[in-house]
């Protein structure tokens, strides 16, 4: 395993794309917006058109990561690369969106706490990918991937826009929120009592230090971020879904929260799914956030409303909810053979 760079069979184009809908953000968070579009072996030499499949990425993730090396792994940017240099799968356009926020992450909705980035994402970014690259600018040829709050993201993406989305693939995406949140907010209440209970006082701590100093850092960003994602106010203030003193619901916050469970969203939006050519879904069996009951619940929930068998690759394996990134170009490689072209 080499420790540096390998060169790519195929291009990786790091571009950048400037959003008219995430200008004046409600974190004036940058407008102008890295976005990655890798293109396969093969793709400089022809005309040809090309399926493509968006990659989006958990929680705290931003596109830079992609290029990240650690020991004895490649980053996904080339285990993908292998996929068609190797003749693994026909070639296909990999697409990184970056949807980073000042909170570590958007959930891929569009939300008065952090902005339009479901919008940007289907309104923006896939526009221009297909007005400069050599896409089939068709669903049936248009994927998205994601793990974790990516793997929700791919999820819900096509659920709500099937008009852009045919396929997808989540590894470990958020789901079956009585399990993956309920535990993080009694945690969070315990953790809110250094700081008057006031989630935004730990804000303001976290950003005049050097941040995940501290034992709850990670799951109260977490924490903020999905609660301006899912129950900020009209003027995008954060609102926890329950009260920090004591953990106890607030239902009606609570509900907008459960109204974006992927499970909860399935028979209401039973027809996009049924249109999709193929679903990937697969997890760890030692889960953190029970992650691998949500997919279990997703995968049943599609046999429920007649998602035919053979659209759907479902799978368990060992592992806890990290370390599971050479899943990626496996799901890549079944996609890219399902795509229409």
């Amino acid at each position: 395993m080499l420790p540096w760079n390998q060169e790519l069979a195929g291009k990786l184009h790091q571009e950048t794309i400037e959003s008219a809908l995430l200008r004046g953000n409600p974190l004036g968070d940058p407008h102008v917006r890295p976005l990655w579009v890798y293109t396969p072996p093969g793709y400089d030499s022809s005309d040809e058109r090309y399926p493509a499949i968006y990659v989006i990425q958990g929680y705290a993730g931003h596109v830079g990561m992609w290029a990240n090396r650690s020991a004895f792994k490649q980053p996904f940017i080339e285990t993908a690369d292998a996929v068609f240099a190797g003749g693994d799968a026909p070639g296909c356009i990999l697409v990184y969106v970056d949807a980073w926020t000042a909170y570590g992450g958007s959930q891929f909705v569009d939300s008065a706490g952090t902005g339009r980035y479901h919008s940007y994402l289907c309104e923006e970014v896939v526009p221009w990918v297909d007005g400069r690259f050599r896409t089939i600018a068709a669903p049936g040829s248009r994927a998205i991937s994601g793990k974790s709050s990516g793997g929700f993201g791919a999820m819900v993406t096509p659920m709500l826009r099937p008009d852009l989305f045919g396929a997808l693939a989540t590894h470990a995406g958020d789901a079956l929120y009585e399990y993956c949140y309920l535990n993080e907010f009694a945690k969070t209440a315990r953790a809110l009592r250094d700081y008057d209970h006031d989630i935004l006082k730990w804000w303001a701590d976290f950003g005049g230090r050097t941040p995940f100093t501290k034992e709850y850092d990670q799951l109260l960003v977490l924490v903020l971020g999905c609660a301006a994602a899912f129950s900020a106010d009209p003027d995008g203030t954060p609102r926890l879904p329950f009260d920090p003193r004591s953990g106890e619901i607030i239902p009606a916050l609570w509900e907008r929260w459960l109204a974006w469970d992927p499970i909860r969203m399935i028979d209401r939006y039973a027809d996009a799914l049924r249109s999709q050519r193929a679903i990937w879904i697969d997890a760890g069996t030692r889960d953190e956030w029970f992650l691998d009951l949500g997919a279990e619940a997703f995968r049943a929930g599609l046999s429920r409303i007649g998602v035919e068998d053979h659209r759907v690759h479902f799978e368990l394996f060992p592992a806890a909810h990290g370390g599971i990134d050479y899943r990626y170009p496996q799901a890549v490689t079944w996609l890219a053979h399902r795509l229409e072209r």
